[in-house]
């Protein structure tokens, strides 16, 4: 391969790294073609870019974005392919499905996902299971309001209560 070639291609993925903030680097090795492209159709439906990528290139594009990636360097090793991301637990829950029908395969190597590295098959439950920035601050906000809608509630009824009280006193002393 040319290095333009190189060049552009490094570019490329620097690009993509740039514009998805999660991704996961899984080995496809053991896939068919027709098996390839139905995990390519299924990431299509799911909003996930896959990519077939040189482990030397990756690296390269890696090294220009932020943060430290130096952990997922080992692991660069064999056929890697790369599925992009919006929402980081997606590609965990597709590598399962999937999984569970073609023997493991897609196998994870690794992951960055949420600001954190995921290194190893292993880690694929934990990925399934984490939660966006944007979820978890629902799951706050939703416990803050929880009490505040509990006093209000409250308050909108005491007029009734006190109503009820009154009229029942009233009964009483008749």
């Amino acid at each position: 391969m040319k290095k333009e070639d190189k060049s552009l291609l490094i570019s490329s993925l620097t690009e993509t790294l740039n514009k998805y903030p999660h991704f996961y680097l899984v080995d496809l090795t053991a896939l068919d073609s027709q098996t390839t492209s139905d995990l390519r159709r299924e990431c299509f439906k799911q909003n996930l870019k896959l990519v077939m990528v040189k482990n030397t290139l990756f690296e390269k594009a890696l090294e220009s974005k932020e943060g430290d990636f130096s952990s997922l360097k080992p692991i660069l090793k064999g056929t890697t392919g790369v599925m992009f991301t919006e929402v980081a637990n997606a590609p965990a829950k597709l590598i399962k499905s999937f999984g569970k029908k073609y023997n493991g395969v897609p196998a994870l190597k690794g992951a960055y996902a949420e600001e954190s590295i995921y290194i190893g098959a292993d880690q694929l439950d934990a990925l399934a299971t984490i939660k966006s920035k944007n979820e978890l601050i629902a799951e706050v906000v939703a416990m803050l309001e929880s009490p505040i809608k509990g006093v209000i509630s409250a308050l909108d009824s005491a007029p009734n209560t006190i109503h009820g009280v009154l009229d029942t006193l009233a009964e009483r002393g008749e």
